[in-house]
């Protein structure tokens, strides 16, 4: 199983039209487009009945203290853990391909709507901006579908965004009415018959140079 997309290579940089937030010259970040990314898959295997998608950052601080700090740095070997930034299942067998922009072209307060999305059967899970904001008031509410890349700026490690497209043997997972990537993760056992996935890399440190990780897209 082969993933590909036109929105950025495999391991290249992310575009600022694929964020939450971009890099701001006086408040060091800002809101940014937030279109989800155009990707296609081939080479699929036979028997498949539904695909998934799972986006997820592993470079998160583990710990918040330094966090978008003044005067501080979040330092690169500080142990990182998850966050999912797209969950989205029970595509139908024919599916190949996610236009740009088809689920994601905006950012919304208190998150979109779902788990039900304008396609029938199809189904979004919260992605991890909804504990990121649960004691923000003007911020708070299920994060539904993607939303992109928004590092912390005094980051030193550039962050890396690993796109997976999973061929699953059932038709629909199953899954409570409200649910994360660890929930897909743990119903997607023993159903993934190929996977195949994409990088990205995005960072708002401006003394972070654009990074590279991986072969250029064929």
């Amino acid at each position: 199983m082969k993933l590909a997309s036109l929105s950025f290579a495999d391991g290249a940089p992310i575009p600022e039209r694929h964020a939450f937030g971009k890099m701001a010259a006086k408040s060091k970040v800002e809101l940014a487009d937030n279109f989800n990314p155009q990707f296609a898959w081939s080479d699929v295997p036979e028997g498949v009945k539904s695909f998934a998608l799972l986006c997820v950052d592993s470079d998160v601080p583990s710990v918040p203290d330094d966090v978008n700090v003044d005067g501080r740095e979040v330092p690169a070997d500080l142990p990182r853990t998850d966050f999912f930034h797209w969950v989205l299942v029970n595509m139908p067998a024919r599916f190949r391909t996610l236009d740009e922009g088809h689920f994601s072209n905006g950012i919304r307060a208190r998150g979109k709507p779902g788990p039900h999305t304008h396609i029938d059967g199809v189904r979004h899970g919260i992605n991890d901006y909804t504990g990121w904001f649960a004691a923000d008031p003007d911020m708070s509410g299920d994060y539904y579908g993607y939303d992109g890349p928004c590092p912390p700026w005094n980051d030193t490690r550039v962050h890396r965004y690993v796109f997976t497209v999973y061929a699953l043997d059932i038709e629909a997972l199953d899954l409570p009415e409200r649910f994360g990537g660890q929930d897909v993760l743990q119903a997607m056992n023993g159903h993934v018959l190929a996977s195949a996935s994409w990088t990205g890399t995005y960072t708002l440190n401006p003394e972070l140079a654009p990074v590279r990780i991986g072969p250029p897209a064929s």
